[in-house]
């Protein structure tokens, strides 16, 4: 692709060649016709003057006296140094009434008969067009014809547009040269933006911060450092991912090799089975750790890109529960459900309230005796829903309500991987709600979410 500076100068220079080509256009038929107004005026004028001169009160031989004067001073027309040779190309011609040729120049035509339609016209005499004007004057039994070859007007008019056109098209090269330069100054500071950008250091991610910047290119500089914010996030949810991972596998691998070295060195099929056992039971813990930190590499970027639609929280609910039941009867434990009777649509974000409740019903099972209960419900407080998870467990000690909403943070159950609480309360905070703790005056605790109608 050409760069911008070719592709502005070729469009500028195009509308101004269409526009100039249009208008020189209209000069010329505006000229043309100008032109022609301005010697078919001379010609009736011509005609006027020599019906004067005509029209004098003279005897037969003071008439004749003044025809061969005529002729003699009309004769030497465009031949005489001090003239025009346009002169040769303007003529006129008197007939008396018989039809007897009177005055003529000698650049005039032969015409088979004289012209008796008055007024102007186009005539075509011996292959040669005439501008014509017949001027009867039947006072004094005569006919004035005064013509002009359209050959002087044709020539008038290509001398105009040759003498516009020249100026035009040098004036055109300037102006092609000031147009490339006023845009490559207007483009300096686009120019400016790049170099500064190339100049970067490749981890380098801070906003760029150019001023003075022109208007156009602050939505462009505001995008650029949009998308740098955007790659930092990435990066840091990267490290941070990579850093829990890390931190969150090195003591359950380090376990899980004790318990396979046990096992291998075990002396009898007991303290064998006895290493197995707990070998089996620290990878289902680290497969825990794996989801749950899969979990939250996918429910980040999902979250920030804020899809929202409106959701019926009540079916997200149900439905959430009816895909947990089988899990919790399969833990000895029972599931129940409260709706009440209300419009529960949200804007929000149907997947990761799904994600949020699962986490709060699994944390309710994995802390709660079996033969217990897992009660859900769903209420409406003014603008605010809260959807609430009561298990039957020991609940938490005060001052750790807070404490177990950080990552890798588990008190209390040997199957937590200290992440589903940090995650619901990630998704909430995206959401704009928010997630509380508190325990049950008989026992347990309850979880509530309080999701907002519009965030």
């Amino acid at each position: 692709m050409r760069s911008l500076r070719q592709r502005t100068l070729w469009r500028v220079m195009l509308l101004l060649s269409v526009g100039t080509g249009l208008l020189a256009l209209y000069n010329y038929h505006d000229s043309s016709h100008e032109i022609d107004e301005i010697y078919d005026a001379q010609l009736a004028q011509n005609a006027r003057l020599l019906q004067g001169v005509m029209s004098m009160p003279l005897d037969d031989a003071g008439r004749h006296a003044l025809y061969l004067a005529f002729d003699q001073a009309l004769s030497r027309a465009g031949k005489h140094r001090i003239g025009h040779p346009y002169e040769s190309k303007l003529a006129f011609q008197v007939w008396n009434t018989n039809g007897e040729v009177l005055v003529h120049t000698a650049s005039a035509p032969s015409f088979s008969r004289p012209l008796s339609d008055p007024g102007f016209a186009n005539v075509t005499i011996a292959g040669r067009q005439w501008r014509s004007f017949v001027l009867p004057v039947p006072e004094h039994q005569m006919v004035i014809w005064v013509g002009e070859r359209h050959d002087v007007r044709e020539d008038l008019i290509e001398r105009i547009v040759r003498h516009t056109l020249l100026p035009f098209l040098l004036g055109s090269l300037a102006l092609a040269l000031l147009v490339w330069i006023a845009i490559g100054w207007g483009l300096q500071p686009l120019q400016n933006m790049a170099r500064v950008i190339r100049a970067r250091h490749a981890e380098s991610l801070e906003p760029l911060q150019l001023v003075p910047l022109p208007r156009e290119l602050e939505p462009m500089q505001a995008a650029l450092n949009r998308l740098l914010g955007q790659i930092d996030e990435l990066l840091r949810r990267e490290h941070r991912f990579i850093a829990d991972a890390a931190h969150e596998m090195r003591t359950p691998l380090a376990i899980l090799r004790l318990h396979a070295q046990n096992a291998l060195e075990a002396s009898s099929d007991a303290d064998r089975n006895k290493a197995l056992a707990f070998l089996l039971g620290g990878v289902d813990r680290l497969s825990r750790v794996v989801n749950q930190l899969l979990t939250i590499a996918r429910i980040e970027p999902q979250l920030s890109q804020r899809s929202w639609v409106t959701v019926d929280l009540a079916k997200v609910t149900t439905d959430t529960l009816a895909e947990l039941t089988p899990w919790i009867l399969e833990q000895g434990q029972e599931p129940s459900l409260e709706i009440a009777e209300d419009d529960f649509h949200v804007h929000s974000d149907a997947g990761a309230l799904a994600i949020a409740l699962q986490n709060l019903v699994a944390n309710a099972v994995n802390h709660s005796p079996r033969g217990g209960r897992v009660n859900v419900t769903l209420q409406r407080e003014g603008d605010t829903l809260l959807l609430s998870v009561n298990d039957q467990g020991p609940g938490i000690d005060e001052a750790d309500l807070q404490r177990v909403f950080e990552r890798f943070y588990s008190k209390g159950s040997e199957h937590g991987a200290g992440l589903g609480l940090s995650i619901v309360a990630m998704i909430m905070e995206r959401l704009g709600g928010s997630v509380m703790l508190s325990n049950l005056p008989g026992g347990g605790l309850r979880a509530t979410l309080r999701v907002p109608r519009s965030p």
